[in-house]
């Protein structure tokens, strides 16, 4: 076996750290697709550096997401940078589903998506024919989701339809960790229906 191929199957855990104007795109993931054992990737940057407009380092897609949840399936721990407050990534909260359904051995998840349009995302994720077949497939078991610094801002029926939402994508989410107070009140209200 060449070296290569020896990685391709021994790697297990794959981290990169955090450097100014490091961007997280499909240039960056196709290469890391090949690594099918991984069970950890953490992409260590982060959007804010001195003098950088306050850009965001990810701009990865829904579908980008999809093709490299598909090849990691055995991944435990995903980090795909810090999450910031910029909200202008192309993601969307359709993508959380990919991940639940191709990677469920999953604890661990950071992963920037647009959170502008969250209520309506999550409502077609639950009523869109695309997605009946991935609604029906066992979802990973992971506990609770880090917001970090991700905006998020909802009205009384939002907080209904996104725990309605993030609940029937990760059926095991006791609670949620974010410094918007949107996210606490999420987490408060995730905690007290587990309670019931």
């Amino acid at each position: 076996m060449t070296p290569l191929s020896r990685a391709k199957e021994s790697l297990k855990s794959l981290h990169t750290k955090s450097c100014p104007d490091f961007i997280i795109d499909a240039r960056f993931t196709s290469p890391i697709q090949m690594f099918r054992n991984l069970v950890s990737l953490n992409v260590g940057t982060s959007c804010h550096y001195p003098n950088d407009d306050n850009r965001c380092a990810s701009k990865l897609d829904n579908d980008d997401v999809t093709e490299l949840t598909i090849s990691l399936p055995k991944l435990k721990s995903l980090f795909l940078g810090g999450l910031c407050t910029e909200n202008t990534c192309v993601t969307t909260a359709a993508c959380l589903l990919q991940i639940s359904v191709h990677c469920l051995r999953l604890r661990d998840l950071e992963i920037h998506f647009n959170t502008t349009n969250i209520v309506d995302d999550l409502k077609m994720i639950s009523g869109d024919p695309r997605f009946q077949e991935l609604r029906s497939l066992p979802k990973c078991t992971l506990l609770f989701f880090d917001a970090f610094s991700m905006p998020l801002a909802l009205d009384e029926p939002g907080f209904k339809a996104v725990i309605n939402g993030m609940t029937n994508i990760f059926p095991c989410l006791e609670y949620c960790v974010g410094s918007d107070p949107a996210w606490i009140e999420l987490s408060e209200r995730l905690v007290r229906l587990r309670r019931t």
